[in-house]
């Protein structure tokens, strides 16, 4: 393994901003960190199939395969990384740098330092014809819309069986995670004078009954859905912002909630807008007060690999500890749904992940092309 070369590739992506957000001034592509990992893969007899996110200009998805057949590998990551603010970092958060045995730049650890280590990992692999395809498979919007992922196809993954999502775990793996959902309720009552509520219909008091029907929701669903293999074992429901009226002494006329539902493996996220519905009607109906449901990002299924399963037995021997479980969610569920045996197992921490000062520690370049090269001999091979 040439450390140098993993150095290289990561200083030249991390120089490549592609910030995803929901903010549209935040928001830029990933189409250059696509493009320089196709340069990187080509040479080196990849087939290279760059997919424009539909509606997203300069955004992009890239499956890069080598060798044909069935039962093979995809190591799988996103391209983009989350806004940072350079005036908290101690150096350039868009130039690698190296210090006290860490590798400092934005996307270091969440996610770019995997696809570097992951080239690296595969050279020894090109001198001789693959039995089954390795597929780099690299996304966009992962941060945000989880677009890139949401537009895979079984043609982008043809021939794989397996799949390794590098997102930062310490190299143990994952074999689980929540899924969530984002919702917006707006209630449009009728604004007048405070000192009369008979002029006026008030939103925010509806929304107090709102939310109380929220809360008793969110007992329901944690005496119903119980999964042990999480610090939290519950599905949990978290009333993020609010935002209503304009003055004390106006009747608050329009009153808006943002929340969030992390739903455990087994809940099915279609059944949660009747379930919220059940709760909103009531209201609507005994107030006479108009009362709205939406949502605010697509929602994403839980996610969890049988403990059983090969890919899992497999690298629980590689790494030597046993399959866990993580809060965050990532686009394993995507390649669950292309029919793949899915682990997420990754370098660095995401203890750093979204942080001022990002890093990847260097003594995790290493163990993770051991445990690579033994995936795609096991696999591909």
């Amino acid at each position: 393994m040439n450390t140098k070369n993993v150095l290289s590739m990561l200083t030249e992506l991390v120089k490549l901003p592609s910030v995803s957000s929901t903010l549209p001034s935040r928001d830029m592509g990933n189409i250059k960190v696509i493009e320089q990992l196709a340069n990187w893969l080509e040479p080196l007899g990849f087939a290279i199939r760059i997919l424009p996110i539909a509606g997203s200009p300069n955004k992009a998805n890239l499956v890069a395969t080598l060798g044909s057949g069935s039962g093979g590998l995809v190591l799988a990551g996103h391209t983009d990384t989350v806004p940072c603010d350079d005036t908290l970092w101690h150096s350039d958060p868009f130039a690698l740098t190296e210090r006290d045995g860490r590798l400092y730049g934005l996307g270091s650890t969440d996610m770019k330092g995997f696809f570097a280590i992951a080239i690296e990992a595969l050279k020894p692999f090109l001198e001789k014809p693959l039995s089954a395809p390795l597929i780099i498979l690299a996304t966009a919007d992962e941060e945000s819309s989880m677009d890139g992922a949401r537009s895979l196809v079984h043609a982008d993954v043809s021939g794989a069986r397996y799949a390794v999502v590098g997102e930062p775990t310490g190299l143990k793996p994952m074999r689980a995670h929540k899924g969530i959902v984002m919702k917006g309720i707006t209630i449009t009552g009728r604004s007048g004078h405070s000192s009369n509520p008979l002029l006026g219909n008030n939103a925010m008091d509806a929304m107090h009954e709102v939310m109380s029907g929220l809360m008793q929701l969110r007992q329901e669903l944690a005496l119903k859905y119980q999964h042990p293999g999480f610090s939290v074992p519950t599905p949990t429901l978290n009333f993020g912002c609010i935002h209503g009226g304009d003055n004390p002494n106006r009747i608050c006329g329009q009153c808006e909630l943002h929340f969030d539902i992390r739903t455990t493996p087994g809940m099915d996220n279609g059944e949660l807008d009747s379930l919220i519905q059940k709760v909103l009607t009531p209201v609507a109906e005994r107030r006479a007060i108009n009362i709205g449901l939406r949502a605010l990002m697509p929602g994403l299924a839980a996610y969890e690999e049988p403990e059983n399963s090969d890919i899992v037995t497999l690298v629980e021997h590689l790494t030597g500890q046993p399959a866990g479980t993580v809060g965050f969610a990532t686009e394993a569920p995507f390649f669950q749904q292309l029919g793949l045996q899915t682990i997420v197992m990754g370098p660095g921490s995401i203890d750093q992940a979204h942080q001022p000062d990002e890093y990847m520690a260097l003594d995790q370049i290493q163990p993770t092309v051991d445990v690579l090269q033994a995936m795609i001999k096991r696999y591909c091979q």
